[in-house]
């Protein structure tokens, strides 16, 4: 009799174990799914997905009021009120859609200040693409280098989250998928960023939002399926901080933080519309000339229709 193999591996012999995310999110140990992408079924991409076309909906609305002002210090204010917004609703939406990927075969932690950096990095490089674009006179080359600087940042901003991730092994990454992951965050912010500077009106603008939070749940999902999983039984104890016991404090400072944009973008434009206008600019009047030619008074401009031969003196109004 020949002994065969047990089923799983022994648990005092360390073993490697690859998980591929970019299979529906299921990997396998002997054919048993190792890697969820959807651990809470449609809640979290269409939750991470609302978020982010809040964050876009309040943003190009702020962009449209900066596009409104000359003044540059209330122009200032519009765009950070929009970089804010954009970069606070695509954070969400990844951390939102972070929340729904497991790996049943080990325990997930996540580092707090890496995660916390994550955010930061995401209003950071969408506030500097916005002002590329948004600040000085519209063109295209601007919204492309804006495209460029924010769609690399997001995606530096996704990788820098996943990285917060603590399991039982390591992660790696298929090149390719991370290409085309980097590809898809520069077309979607050059697209964000032309919405940005030059859609108005409020069906547009729904629109415009919708589009960017496609863009950007596409974008985190297919840097998601460049995941690659190695578990490994003897990696010790992980440490972090369940993801679970996160949601609390970060809903509350989302929410917090959206309310008060919207507050804020109110009070703004109250205040706006009840500061005095810029005075006019006086305009001075009309310069009258004239020169002296054969002892009497002449216009100086050339047409001989405007002399007057009686002697009655015709001043013309000079350009």
């Amino acid at each position: 009799m020949v002994d065969r193999p047990p089923p799983f591996p022994r648990p005092d012999v360390a073993t490697d174990v690859m998980c591929d995310a970019s299979n529906g999110g299921r990997g396998s140990i002997h054919g048993m799914p190792v890697v969820h992408q959807f651990a809470y079924g449609a809640l979290n991409p269409v939750a991470g997905f609302l978020l982010a076309c809040i964050g876009s909906l309040i943003g190009l609305g702020a962009a449209a009021q900066a596009r409104e002002t000359r003044d540059r210090g209330r122009r200032f204010r519009w765009l950070v009120i929009a970089s804010i917004a954009i970069g606070t609703g695509i954070w969400l939406m990844h951390f939102m859609a972070m929340l729904g990927f497991d790996v049943p075969d080990a325990p997930l932690r996540y580092d707090p200040l890496v995660t916390g950096f994550s955010a930061v990095l995401a209003i950071l490089v969408v506030s500097i693409g916005i002002f590329i674009a948004g600040y000085g006179s519209r063109s295209g080359a601007r919204i492309l280098a804006g495209g460029l600087f924010t769609g690399g940042g997001v995606a530096a901003m996704h990788y820098t989250g996943m990285a917060a991730m603590r399991l039982a092994g390591t992660i790696g990454y298929d090149a390719s998928l991370v290409a085309a992951s980097v590809l898809v965050a520069v077309i979607a912010a050059t697209v964000a960023l032309w919405f940005t500077v030059t859609v108005d009106g409020r069906w547009p603008r729904v629109f415009a939002a919708l589009v960017m939070g496609v863009a950007v749940t596409g974008m985190h999902y297919t840097g998601m399926g460049a995941l690659r999983v190695h578990l490994q039984t003897d990696a010790g104890p992980v440490g972090g901080i369940n993801p679970i016991l996160l949601v609390l404090p970060i809903t509350v400072i989302a929410a917090a933080a959206l309310i008060g944009l919207v507050f804020t973008a109110l009070q703004a434009s109250a205040q706006e519309d009840f500061e005095p206008a810029e005075p006019a600019r006086l305009v001075p009047p009309p310069r009258i000339t004239a020169a002296v030619h054969m002892g009497r008074l002449a216009p100086t401009r050339a047409d001989p229709s405007l002399a007057d031969p009686s002697g009655v003196v015709r001043l013309s109004r000079g350009r």
